[in-house]
Protein backbone atom coordinates (compact mmCIF):
# COMPACT_ATOMS: atom_id res chain seq x y z
CA UNK A 1 0.00 0.00 0.00
CA UNK A 2 1.62 3.43 -0.78
CA UNK A 3 1.80 5.92 1.23
CA UNK A 4 -1.30 8.12 -0.79
CA UNK A 5 -3.34 5.05 -0.41
CA UNK A 6 -2.58 5.00 3.58
CA UNK A 7 -3.71 8.65 3.87
CA UNK A 8 -6.54 8.74 2.06
CA UNK A 9 -7.75 5.56 3.72
CA UNK A 10 -6.99 7.33 7.27
CA UNK A 11 -8.91 10.50 5.89
CA UNK A 12 -11.97 8.53 4.46
CA UNK A 13 -12.07 6.03 6.91
CA UNK A 14 -11.08 7.77 10.69
CA UNK A 15 -11.68 5.27 13.32
CA UNK A 16 -11.90 8.53 15.69
CA UNK A 17 -14.41 11.08 13.69
CA UNK A 18 -16.99 10.61 11.01
CA UNK A 19 -16.54 12.95 8.37
CA UNK A 20 -18.54 14.68 6.40
CA UNK A 21 -18.07 13.91 2.81
CA UNK A 22 -15.42 15.83 0.95
CA UNK A 23 -14.99 18.42 3.85
CA UNK A 24 -11.82 19.32 3.13
CA UNK A 25 -12.47 20.12 -0.52
CA UNK A 26 -15.39 22.86 0.84
CA UNK A 27 -14.28 26.49 -0.36
CA UNK A 28 -15.97 27.86 3.08
CA UNK A 29 -13.64 27.70 5.95
CA UNK A 30 -16.13 28.59 8.53
CA UNK A 31 -18.16 25.43 7.29
CA UNK A 32 -15.55 22.87 7.60
CA UNK A 33 -14.67 23.77 11.11
CA UNK A 34 -18.45 23.92 12.19
CA UNK A 35 -17.91 19.95 10.73
CA UNK A 36 -14.92 19.29 12.28
CA UNK A 37 -16.12 19.96 15.71
CA UNK A 38 -19.32 18.60 15.05
CA UNK A 39 -17.84 15.21 14.15
CA UNK A 40 -15.39 15.51 17.05
CA UNK A 41 -17.53 16.53 20.00
CA UNK A 42 -20.51 13.61 18.57
CA UNK A 43 -17.81 10.80 18.79
CA UNK A 44 -17.07 8.46 21.44
CA UNK A 45 -14.19 6.83 19.81
CA UNK A 46 -11.62 9.86 19.95
CA UNK A 47 -8.55 9.28 22.49
CA UNK A 48 -8.28 13.06 23.30
CA UNK A 49 -10.59 15.82 23.39
CA UNK A 50 -12.69 17.03 20.98
CA UNK A 51 -10.40 19.96 19.75
CA UNK A 52 -7.16 18.04 19.48
CA UNK A 53 -8.82 15.36 17.81
CA UNK A 54 -10.42 17.97 15.41
CA UNK A 55 -7.26 20.07 14.86
CA UNK A 56 -5.22 16.44 14.20
CA UNK A 57 -7.60 15.67 11.38
CA UNK A 58 -7.40 19.26 9.65
CA UNK A 59 -3.66 19.32 9.88
CA UNK A 60 -2.64 15.42 8.98
CA UNK A 61 -5.17 16.52 5.84
CA UNK A 62 -2.85 19.82 5.02
CA UNK A 63 0.27 18.09 5.76
CA UNK A 64 -0.52 14.95 3.73
CA UNK A 65 -1.66 16.20 1.05
CA UNK A 66 1.13 18.69 0.34
CA UNK A 67 1.65 19.44 -3.38
CA UNK A 68 -1.27 18.11 -4.28
CA UNK A 69 -3.12 20.55 -2.34
CA UNK A 70 -3.42 23.67 -4.45
CA UNK A 71 -2.83 27.44 -2.60
CA UNK A 72 -5.97 28.80 -3.01
CA UNK A 73 -7.56 25.56 -0.66
CA UNK A 74 -4.52 25.54 1.28
CA UNK A 75 -5.18 28.66 2.43
CA UNK A 76 -9.16 27.91 2.99
CA UNK A 77 -8.14 24.89 4.85
CA UNK A 78 -5.49 27.10 7.11
CA UNK A 79 -8.25 29.83 7.92
CA UNK A 80 -10.16 26.82 8.81
CA UNK A 81 -8.04 26.57 11.96
CA UNK A 82 -8.41 29.61 13.00
CA UNK A 83 -11.78 29.22 12.77
CA UNK A 84 -11.60 25.72 14.69
CA UNK A 85 -9.38 27.60 17.54
CA UNK A 86 -12.61 30.14 17.33
CA UNK A 87 -15.11 27.86 17.64
CA UNK A 88 -13.58 26.01 20.32
CA UNK A 89 -12.68 29.27 22.57
CA UNK A 90 -9.03 28.99 22.12
CA UNK A 91 -6.84 31.75 21.22
CA UNK A 92 -3.83 31.64 18.86
CA UNK A 93 -1.73 28.51 18.94
CA UNK A 94 -4.69 26.85 21.15
CA UNK A 95 -4.48 29.01 24.12
CA UNK A 96 -7.66 29.36 25.82
CA UNK A 97 -8.98 32.49 26.02
CA UNK A 98 -10.31 34.20 28.99
CA UNK A 99 -14.11 33.53 27.72
CA UNK A 100 -13.78 30.05 27.43
CA UNK A 101 -11.83 30.24 30.91
CA UNK A 102 -14.68 31.96 32.07
CA UNK A 103 -17.11 28.96 31.26
CA UNK A 104 -15.36 25.85 33.08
Amino acid sequence: MTTREWSARVTARSDALDLDRSVFTWRDPRRIARSLKRSAEHSHRRKSEPYRSAMSMLTFYINRAGDNLGAGQRRVLEQAKDELRRAFGRGPRGRATKRSKQRR
